[in-house]
């Protein structure tokens, strides 16, 4: 009789990526929004964006292993939400509205594989090919308005970035993620507020970032396009402007512990 060898649990393997992800995406807010708020109140942080917050752990004790760690985890958490879109894990159905999202989910695999890329660039080359904190927003749509219709590429872009902070706000004013967690009562009590300020503030920063791309296509310039870093500048320079920069650091660092969280309970089916 030839004993045969059980097939490897794939299931195990996707779970383990999936929460690798979250998880580092997780830390990547907590990064950001931990750095305005030092910002805010004085104490010597910078209020940057998530490449920001990247190279502000060089030469940090163990930086570069968190820069290995969050780089690894950043891609296993594009390839899950390749296989989210493709796979319509989370049954978002084929109608216009389940497409849409799983087009958002595509664009969120994309985005995470070049920051996961960026912060391993950060461990072999010291940063020398850092860019400067906007330079994606800027770089993308100088790049669109170089193509064909390329003004009104750039203000699909975003309506579509307008779009996902509409989908995100939804989803943490109605508390939409509730589907997808197996998460105790106990814990839910505090952890709920947690999440749904998180994508509440997540969801109006991607408004500004829209309005950003809006803007630079009605003015047919691309250094009008911002990124997180452009809110916090923008925000800043407001009446009360360190409280409101304040308020939306927090609302990340909340983002970023929502990820954390999805890292432990949420429902993760390949």
């Amino acid at each position: 009789m030839v004993n045969s060898i059980p097939a490897p649990d794939h299931g195990d393997a996707f779970d383990f990526m999936a929460r690798w992800g979250y998880a580092a995406r997780g830390i990547v807010y907590l990064l950001v929004g931990g750095l305005a708020m030092l910002a805010a109140i004085g104490q010597g942080g910078e209020a940057t964006d998530s490449r920001g917050a990247l190279e502000s752990l060089m030469g940090a004790a163990w930086g570069d292993v968190l820069l290995i760690a969050i780089s690894l985890g950043l891609l296993g958490y594009a390839l899950w939400r390749c296989i989210q879109a493709i796979k319509d894990t989370d049954h978002h159905g084929t109608d216009a509205k389940g497409l849409a999202i799983r087009t958002g989910l595509l664009v969120s695999a994309v985005t995470h594989t070049l920051l996961a890329f960026f912060a391993a660039s950060l461990i072999f080359t010291l940063g020398a090919n850092s860019s400067g904190s906007d330079g994606g927003s800027e770089g993308l749509a100088s790049w669109l308005m170089q193509q064909p219709y390329g003004r009104w590429l750039v203000g699909v872009v975003g309506i579509a970035i307008i779009g996902a902070g509409c989908a995100h706000g939804i989803k943490g004013w109605k508390a939409k993620f509730d589907r997808h967690f197996n998460m105790p009562p106990s814990t839910q009590r505090w952890a709920y507020p947690i999440c749904r300020f998180g994508l509440v503030t997540r969801g109006l920063v991607f408004l500004l970032i829209g309005a950003f791309f809006i803007i630079a296509a009605y003015q047919f310039d691309p250094d009008q396009a911002g990124g997180l870093a452009e809110v916090f500048s923008t925000l800043r320079s407001q009446v009360f402007g360190r409280w409101l920069l304040a308020f939306v650091a927090l609302g990340l660092f909340a983002f970023g512990l929502y990820s954390l969280l999805e890292a432990i309970y949420r429902r993760v089916n390949p």
